[in-house]
C-alpha cells in the first residue's frame, strides 16, 4: 500500500470546500486563484476571480471526501492554533496590538473617518449641487481615485498632508482664513477631479451621439444628391458614374465631421486636462491633428477625381495646380481613411476577438486599442454573445432601412422639382420685406421649404423605434406567452391545466418524478396536463397555494364573502370523492341547468349527454354532486340494515354510470323532487342542530321513496326485510307514529367531530346545489380580476423551477422611507378639504365594491358604529388604498407568508398535507412551547431565507419628538415580528480628552420589536418598545448627498443573503406574486449570454391608477416606459440600464462594486439608473 503525499491543512480545507455536500441556499462566493494572468481592471496582477461557485460551509466532513478524517481534523487545528498563536504575546498572553491602529475604532477614525471627511468638505464645496462640477469631487471621483497607483501615495499610516486630503476652502469662507500662503498652496495641492469631469452644456447631446449626428447627415447629404442629380428619382441612378462621383463627396463632409468632433472633445475635456495622463492627451491631440489632415487630403484628391470639375472643386483645382489626377487617388484615400472604421466593424461583428484584443497586454494591440478609445480600468470584454448582437443589429438596420426610404421616397425626393422650380422662378418686386436681398434663387423659400423636412428627418427615428419596437416586442411577447390569459373567459377554459401548472412550477420536483422536457419544442408547447384524480398530494398542494391566495384577496376587501366561497377549492382533500374539485365559481348554476335538462330528457337521452361530453364543468359538476351526496349519505347513516339498502342503491347506479346506460335505465324526470329535498337536507345539516334531526330523518325518507318509486326500476334488495317492515309501501297514516321512523332512526347527527371540514364539505355542496345565477362575473373587482388572469398567464411561461426553501437562495428587501406617511389617523381621514370632501368619502366613491366587501367583513350595518369600534380597521383599510408605509410592508410580508406555506408543502408528510397547513398552524398555536413543531420549523426556515429591511432615516428624531409614525412604525414591527427598521441616531458624548466636550456622535442602528414582558399591574403581555440588534458608529451624518440614495446605503450593510430586491415607499406586492420568488431569484443561477444574471429586472403596476384621469395617464406612461420599454431595452436589445426598484440585485456582486445607487449632490439624483450603469461598467 502506497501512502499518499500529506497535504497541509489549507490544501485538505480547500478540497473539502469542493466536495462538501451541504450548502446554505446555493449562496454563491468568487474564489480567488493566484497566477500571473492580466487583470480584469486593466493592469497586471497576479489574481483573478476565476469562478463563482456555491458557497460551502465547512460543516461536516465524510468519509465520501476520500481524506482520513482525523488527520484532516488534526491539520486543521495545527493550522488554526498556529494563526491565533502569532496574535497571542508569549509574555503577556494578551493579543498583540500593532505599533499603529492598535486602539479601539482604530479602523474608524485612522482610515474611515478622513475619507470621509474628504467626501463631507467636497459635498460642502458644492453648494448643494449648485456649484460647477468642475469645482468639487463626487463620489466618483473619490473612488476612482483608488484605480490607479496614486492611492499608495498615500502610504500607512495615512499621509494627511497628502493631495487626495487636500480640500480648497469655499470662496465665502476665505476670508475666514487669516494664512493666505497657506491658502494659496491648499488650492494648489487639491487633487482635482479624476478622470472625467463633468460639464453643464447642450453640447453633449451631440457629443455622446456623433455617430448618430453624423451617419444621418452623410445619408441626407447622400439622398439629396441623388434625387437632384437623376431624372426620376430611383436610387438605382447612384451605380451612374457623375452621380457616384458626388455621392462620393460625403466623405469629406464626414472628414469635416470628425474634425469638429475632435475639437468638441477638446473643448470639453479641457477642464479635465490637469488629471489627464500623457497619453491621453496625445490621443485628444492627435485625432484633431489627423483629422484636420483628413480634412485636406480628401477635397484634395477628390477635385483631382474630376477632369473638367466645376464650383469648389474647380477652386481646390487652381489652389494645387491643374494637373491630372486620377479617380484611384481619392478611393485610395478613401480607403485608408475607412481602415479604422473597418477594423472597428471586424471587431463588432467578431466581439470574441474585441473581448481578446481589450484583455491583451501587447503593446502593438495596446496602441491599436489606445487608438480606438482610452484604455478602461473597468467594463473590459463586456461584450455580449454573437446571438445577441445579431439581434441587436438586425433590429437597426431594419429600423433605419425604413427610415431612411420613408425619407428618401416622402420627404426628400417630393421637394426636388418644386425646389427647382422656386430656384429658377425671378420675382424683380417684393411686396413683402425681403429677408435676403442679395441672395440668388429664392434661397430664403428653399430653406423655408426645407426646414421642417430637415427637422423631422432628424427627429422621426423615436417614432419609427416606438412602431419596431411594437412589432418586435408584440412578436417576442408572442413567443414568451403574454397576455396569453387576458380575460376571466380564457381563465376558465385554461383552468383544468393550472393545477399542472401549479405543481410544475411552484411546486420543486420530487426526485421520484422524472426530468422536465427541455429543448425547442418543451419551449413552445409548454403545456400542463391535468391533475388525474388519483394525485392527491398534487391536489392537495393547489387547494394550499390556490386557497392562499383567494383568502389574501378576501382581506384586502377585492372579494366579498359570497366570491371567496365561490372561488375557494377545499382546503381538507376528501379521498373518498376520488376526483378534482374545481372551485365553485367554474361549476355556479350547472346543477340547476343539469337538473332542468334532467326533467326535460325523456326521449332526449343523446341530447342530455352530448351537453354533458360538451361542458367538461358541467360533467364535473354532476360527478362532485353525486359523490359528496354519497359521501355524507354514508357518513350519516349509521344502521345496517339501512346501510345495507343504500349501498344497494349506489350499487346498482354506479353500474349503470360504468356501463354508459344512466339515461336508458333511470328515469330522470324525477329528479327535480330529489332535488328540491336534497336542497332542504343540505341547508339542515349547515345548521347542525339536534332539533332538526327528525326533520332530516324525513327528508331522507322522502328521498329514498322519490329514488326507489320514480326513479329506479325494480326492487331494491333489502329494502322490504327492513325495520320498517310491513309499513313500508302502505298507507302510513294507519301506521304508529312509534314506528313510523324506525327506518333511518339512528344517524350520526349533529357531526362533533372534524366540525371544520364538514362544515366546508357541506357549504361546498350548497353552493353547487343553490347558486343559479351565472359566475361570469366573479371576481367583480377589476383590479382583482387582472391580478387573478396575470398570476395564472405567468405559470404558462418560461418559469426555472423552484427549488426547495432550505435550497433556495436567501435574499433581503430593502425599502427606503423618510417622512412619508405610514397610517392615516381618523382626524385626516375625517378632515374635509376646500370643497368640503374627506378622504375616507373620497375613498368610499372610488373604491365603493371594496368599501361594501370591508363593511361586511366585520358584519356591521352601521357605518359610525363601525368607527366606534373598530377605529384601526378603518385606519387600515384607508391606508391599504395610499400611497403609504403600511401598505408596502403588508405587501412585502406576504413573501414571508408565502415561504412558509412552502416550506410547509416540501416538509409535509402526507398526512399532513392532507390536513393542511392551517391544521398545523393550529396545532403550532395549541403547543406553542413546542419548538419542533412542523409549522415552527417553517416559520424559522422562512426568517433564514427573507429579511425585510425599512431604512427608517429620521426614526430617532421621530420617537424623541413623539410624534405618531415612530409608534405606527412600532406597530407595523409588532405585527410583524421579522420586520427589522434601520435609522441614523445621533446622540451626543463627551470626549475622551481632559476638556470633556460634548460631541455629537452617528450610528447606524438596526431594531426590532422587543419580545413582550408581563406588566406589573396584571398579567396581561405588554409589547412597547423596540430592541437595538446592531449598532455601527459613523464618521459622521449619513447624509451628505441625495438622501434617498444614502439612506439606503447606510441600511444596506444589515441586509444579508444573496439577493437584494429594493422597493420604494409606494410600492406594494401581493400574494400570488409572493410565492415566485423561489422561481426567480434561480435566474441569478441561469446563464444568459456570456456570464450569469446580476440584476434582474421586475415589471411595475400603478395602483392608484384609477383616483383620477392624471393619475391613470401617468400610469399609463410607467406602464410603457418600465414595463414595455424596458423589457424591449432588456432582451432582444440586451442595452437596458435602468435598474433600481423594484428589482431585484446579486447582493454580493453590488456590495463589492459600489452598491446599487449613488448619492452624488445633483449629479446623481436619480438612484434608480445608476445600479445598472455599475452592474455593466463595474464588473
Amino acid at each position: 500500500m502506497v501512502d499518499k503525499p500529506m497535504k497541509t491543512g489549507i490544501e485538505k480545507a480547500l478540497d473539502l470546500l469542493k466536495v462538501a455536500n451541504y450548502s446554505a441556499g446555493n449562496a454563491t462566493a468568487q474564489i480567488i486563484i493566484h497566477g500571473s494572468i492580466p487583470s480584469y481592471m486593466g493592469r497586471s496582477c497576479k489574481f483573478e476571480i476565476y469562478a463563482r461557485m456555491p458557497l460551502l460551509y465547512l460543516s461536516s466532513c465524510s468519509a465520501e471526501t476520500g481524506y482520513d478524517y482525523d488527520g484532516l481534523r488534526m491539520t486543521m487545528a495545527y493550522e488554526l492554533y498556529g494563526m491565533l498563536a502569532g496574535n497571542v504575546s508569549p509574555l503577556t498572553g494578551e493579543p498583540v496590538k500593532p505599533a499603529y491602529g492598535g486602539e479601539n475604532e482604530a479602523f474608524l477614525m485612522k482610515v474611515v473617518k478622513p475619507i470621509y471627511d474628504v467626501i463631507a468638505k467636497e459635498a460642502k464645496r458644492s453648494n448643494r449641487g449648485k456649484a460647477k462640477h468642475s469645482q468639487w469631487r463626487n463620489y466618483d471621483d473619490l473612488n476612482e481615485y483608488f484605480w490607479s497607483v496614486d492611492c499608495f501615495r498615500l502610504g500607512w499610516p495615512m499621509r494627511v498632508d497628502s493631495d487626495f486630503f487636500s480640500v480648497p476652502f469655499p470662496r465665502e469662507q476665505l476670508h475666514v482664513n487669516k494664512d493666505e500662503e497657506n491658502r494659496v498652496q491648499a488650492a494648489h495641492r487639491w487633487s482635482g477631479k479624476t478622470n472625467f469631469v463633468e460639464i453643464r452644456t447642450f453640447w453633449h447631446v451631440f457629443r455622446s451621439f456623433d455617430r448618430m449626428w453624423s451617419f444621418y447627415i452623410l445619408c441626407l447629404q447622400a439622398m439629396i444628391i441623388i434625387a437632384w442629380n437623376s431624372s426620376d428619382g430611383q436610387l438605382s441612378s447612384v451605380f451612374d458614374g457623375d452621380v457616384f462621383k458626388k455621392v462620393l463627396s460625403v466623405f469629406i463632409t464626414a472628414a469635416i465631421l470628425k474634425l469638429a468632433q475632435a475639437i468638441l472633445d477638446i473643448v470639453l475635456s479641457w477642464k479635465s486636462r490637469k488629471v489627464m495622463s500623457l497619453h491621453v492627451k496625445l490621443r485628444y491631440i492627435f485625432k484633431a491633428v489627423l483629422a484636420a489632415v483628413w480634412v485636406i487630403v480628401l477635397p484634395v484628391t477628390y477635385a483631382y477625381s474630376w477632369k473638367n470639375p466645376s464650383g469648389f472643386a474647380q477652386t481646390i483645382k487652381n489652389w494645387f495646380g491643374n494637373g491630372t489626377g486620377s479617380p484611384s487617388l481619392f478611393i485610395l484615400a478613401i480607403f485608408i481613411y475607412l481602415s479604422p472604421n473597418i477594423l472597428s466593424a471586424l471587431l463588432f461583428v467578431f466581439p470574441f476577438i474585441r473581448r481578446y484584443l481589450e484583455r491583451s497586454n501587447n503593446g502593438v494591440v495596446k496602441l491599436m486599442m489606445w487608438w480606438s478609445q482610452p484604455r478602461l480600468f473597468v467594463g473590459r470584454g463586456m461584450q455580449e454573445g454573437p446571438i445577441a448582437l445579431l439581434k441587436y443589429t438586425s433590429f437597426w438596420i431594419l429600423l433605419i432601412l425604413a427610415k431612411l426610404a420613408f425619407s428618401y421616397y416622402l420627404e426628400i425626393r417630393p421637394l426636388v422639382d418644386p425646389t427647382r422650380a422656386i430656384m429658377n422662378a425671378s420675382v424683380s418686386v417684393y411686396k413683402w420685406h425681403e429677408f435676403f436681398p442679395h441672395a440668388k434663387n429664392n434661397i430664403g423659400v428653399v430653406i423655408a421649404i426645407w426646414s421642417p423636412i430637415i427637422l423631422v428627418y432628424f427627429m422621426d427615428t423615436q417614432i419609427w423605434y416606438a412602431i419596431f419596437s411594437t412589432i418586435v416586442g408584440g412578436i417576442y411577447g408572442a413567443f414568451r406567452r403574454l397576455g396569453e390569459i387576458r380575460t376571466l373567459e380564457l381563465l376558465r377554459s385554461r383552468f383544468d391545466s393550472i393545477p399542472g401548472a401549479f405543481n410544475v412550477c411552484l411546486i420543486p420536483a420530487e426526485q421520484t418524478e422524472t426530468k422536465k422536457r427541455k429543448g425547442l419544442k418543451a419551449h413552445f408547447s409548454h403545456k400542463f396536463d391535468q391533475v388525474s384524480s388519483n394525485k392527491e398530494k398534487e391536489s392537495a398542494r393547489f387547494a394550499q397555494l390556490w386557497n392562499k391566495i383567494i383568502s389574501s384577496l378576501r382581506e384586502e376587501d377585492l372579494i366579498d364573502n359570497r366570491e371567496m366561497d365561490l372561488m375557494l377549492v377545499p382546503y381538507w382533500a376528501d379521498r373518498s370523492l376520488n376526483l378534482i374539485q374545481w372551485p365553485p365559481f367554474l361549476l355556479a348554476s350547472k346543477i340547476p341547468i343539469a337538473v332542468s335538462m334532467a326533467k326535460d330528457s325523456f326521449g332526449k337521452g343523446q341530447e342530455l349527454e352530448k351537453r354533458l361530453s360538451r361542458d367538461k364543468y358541467m360533467k364535473s359538476a354532476v360527478e362532485e354532486c353525486y359523490a359528496s351526496f354519497k359521501s355524507i349519505i354514508n357518513f350519516l347513516v349509521l344502521g345496517e340494515r339501512e346501510k345495507l339498502v343504500i349501498q344497494n342503491i349506489f350499487q346498482r347506479v354506479d353500474e349503470h354510470i360504468e356501463n354508459k346506460v344512466v339515461l336508458n335505465e333511470l328515469n330522470l324526470s324525477a329528479v327535480p323532487s330529489l332535488y328540491e329535498r336534497l336542497v332542504k337536507l343540505i341547508e339542515r345539516l349547515l345548521d347542525n342542530k339536534e332539533e332538526d334531526k327528525d326533520s332530516i330523518v324525513i327528508l331522507l325518507l322522502d328521498m329514498l321513496e322519490i329514488v326507489t318509486r320514480d326513479i329506479m326500476d325494480g326492487d331494491i334488495e333489502g329494502l322490504l326485510d327492513s325495520s320498517h317492515g310491513g309499513s313500508y309501501g302502505k298507507d302510513e297514516r294507519f301506521t304508529p307514529l312509534d314506528q313510523q321512523y324506525r327506518f333511518l332512526g339512528k344517524l350520526q347527527f349533529p357531526v362533533e367531530t372534524d366540525i371544520d371540514a364538514w362544515i366546508e364539505k357541506i357549504k361546498r355542496l350548497q353552493l353547487l346545489l343553490t347558486v343559479k345565477e351565472s359566475a361570469m362575473d366573479v371576481p367583480s373587482n377589476l383590479d382583482a380580476r387582472r391580478r387573478i388572469t396575470f398570476f395564472s398567464n405567468s405559470l404558462f411561461m418560461d418559469m426555472p423551477p423552484a427549488p426547495k426553501v432550505r435550497n433556495m437562495m436567501s435574499f433581503s428587501v430593502l425599502t427606503p422611507y423618510f417622512d412619508e406617511p405610514v397610517l392615516f389617523s381618523l382626524n385626516h381621514l375625517e378632515e374635509p378639504n376646500e370643497d368640503g370632501v374627506s378622504i375616507l368619502f373620497y375613498l368610499q366613491k372610488i373604491f365603493p365594491d371594496e368599501w361594501k366587501n370591508f363593511v361586511q367583513r366585520f358584519h356591521y350595518k352601521s357605518e359610525e358604529k363601525l368607527r366606534v369600534e373598530n377605529e384601526e380597521d378603518l385606519r387600515l383599510w384607508a391606508s391599504y388604498r395610499g400611497q403609504t408605509l403600511t401598505k408596502t410592508v403588508r405587501g412585502m410580508m406576504y413573501i414571508r407568508q408565502a415561504l412558509e406555506l412552502q416550506a410547509f408543502l416540501d416538509m409535509a408528510k402526507d398526512e399532513e398535507l392532507m390536513k393542511g397547513y392551517k391544521a398545523a398552524e393550529l396545532e403550532s398555536k395549541e403547543n406553542s412551547t413546542s419548538e419542533r413543531s412542523l409549522w415552527t420549523q417553517c416559520r424559522s426556515l422562512a426568517d433564514m431565507k427573507f429579511t425585510y429591511v425599512v431604512s427608517c432615516q429620521q426614526y430617532s428624531i421621530h420617537k424623541r419628538s413623539g410624534d405618531s409614525r415612530a409608534k405606527e412604525i412600532l406597530k407595523l414591527m409588532i405585527k410583524y415580528p421579522s420586520l427589522r427598521v434601520a435609522y441614523i441616531d445621533e446622540v451626543e458624548e463627551h470626549t475622551k480628552d481632559s476638556l470633556r466636550k460634548t460631541d455629537k456622535v452617528y450610528y447606524s442602528a438596526l431594531v426590532k420589536a422587543a419580545l413582550p414582558a408581563k406588566s406589573n399591574d396584571s398579567s396581561e403581555t405588554v409589547q412597547s418598545l423596540d430592541e437595538v440588534i446592531y449598532r455601527i458608529k459613523l464618521p459622521g451624518p449619513a447624509i451628505l448627498g441625495e438622501g434617498k440614495p444614502e439612506n439606503q446605503n447606510h441600511a444596506i450593510i444589515f441586509t444579508r443573503g444573496e439577493g437584494l430586491q429594493t422597493i420604494d415607499m409606494n410600492q406594494d406586492n401581493y400574494m400570488e406574486e409572493a410565492f415566485k420568488m423561489r422561481n426567480l431569484l434561480q435566474e441569478f443561477i441561469k446563464p444568459d449570454g456570456p456570464r450569469k444574471p446580476t440584476i434582474l429586472g421586475l415589471r411595475e403596476h400603478i395602483f392608484t391608477g384609477s383616483v383620477s384621469s392624471l393619475a391613470w395617464f401617468m400610469s399609463n406612461q410607467e406602464h410603457s416606459f418600465v414595463t414595455i420599454g424596458q423589457r424591449m431595452l432588456a432582451s432582444p436589445l440586451k442595452v437596458r440600464f435602468h435598474y433600481g426598484h423594484p428589482d431585484v440585485f446579486d447582493r454580493l456582486f453590488h456590495l463589492t462594486r459600489g452598491g446599487v445607487s449613488k448619492a452624488s449632490k445633483v449629479i446623481n439624483l436619480s438612484e434608480d439608473i445608476f445600479a445598472g450603469m455599475f452592474q455593466f461598467y463595474i464588473t
